[in-house]
């Protein structure tokens, strides 16, 4: 699945996944080192999906001068 394709939750649940079989250590040195990659690579994505989501929510909480109204936990719905 290319990572266009990819959405955030089903990442996450590709690397908990990824997480349970290491742990389990039920796996050879080279399946440990892909796993590793892999989780690595949904790690890079889902920290980019945040990122993306956090940038969107800012931008709707700016004013006119283009600082923020308040940082992000303290928003009031």
């Amino acid at each position: 699945m290319a990572n266009k394709e990819l959405r955030f939750e089903d990442a996450l649940k590709k690397l908990e996944e990824i997480v349970e079989r290491l742990e389990a250590g039920n796996v050879s040195l080279d399946e440990s080192l892909a796993a590793y990659e892999e989780g690595m690579r949904m790690v890079r994505f889902c920290s980019g999906k945040l990122d993306e989501a956090e940038q969107r929510i800012l931008a709707v909480h700016k004013t006119d001068d283009g600082s923020n109204l308040v940082p992000f936990g303290e928003v009031d719905v």
